[in-house]
């Protein structure tokens, strides 16, 4: 009797231990995830802070490009009011879009890419767009991990039972999956 005891003991144990360290291991997955949600949208605000500096520059070269600054602005803002995953993302690729545009401007105006200050942000712009790539791939890997545990067996019954919901990726819409060709 004390040995079967001692079995059910054991198992009990192990189950509880793999509740815990189960429950536990969501809890981090989700943290991780909103950190790296929170990371793309400290870079996002980062570009969005460069970018009245780089149109500022160029207005003075560019007077008469007025609707790609006002496109910039446009997109800054939309990036900025933002909340959710999808509309940070669509705010996200519509300013990539205007800076896309504002440099391809900027290839007319030599004197302009001579420019120290407009050299010096658009290499800071560059890193940052590194920083935004780089935030990305890490909030969706970690979005992938996530909702693969809520997903697989036996996990996924620890999930359900806390409440623990699938996470949405970043994702950039269907026209921006296409390589775009720029040219300085």
């Amino acid at each position: 009797m004390e040995i079967s005891m001692l079995i059910i003991w054991i198992v009990a144990a192990v189950v509880v231990l793999f509740l815990i360290a189960s429950y536990n291991k969501l809890v981090v997955l989700r943290n991780r995830a909103r950190n790296g949600f929170s990371q793309i949208d400290v870079q996002l605000k980062r570009r969005a802070n460069l970018i009245p500096n780089l149109v500022k520059t160029v207005k003075g070269y560019a007077k008469h490009e007025k609707t790609v600054l006002e496109n910039i602005t446009k997109a800054r803002a939309a990036l900025l009011k933002a909340d959710k995953t999808a509309d940070k993302a669509k705010a996200d690729n519509m300013l990539t879009g205007a800076l896309k545009s504002l440099f391809a401007v900027a290839e007319n105006y030599p004197q302009l890419k001579a420019n120290e200050n407009f050299l010096k942000l658009q290499e800071e712009l560059s890193g940052t767009e590194d920083k935004v790539a780089y935030s990305r791939q890490f909030y969706n890997d970690t979005v992938m991990s996530l909702n693969n545990s809520i997903e697989t067996f036996p996990t996924n019954m620890i999930a359900n039972l806390f409440r623990f919901k699938k996470m949405e990726f970043f994702r950039a819409p269907e026209g921006e999956r296409k390589a775009v060709k720029v040219e300085f």
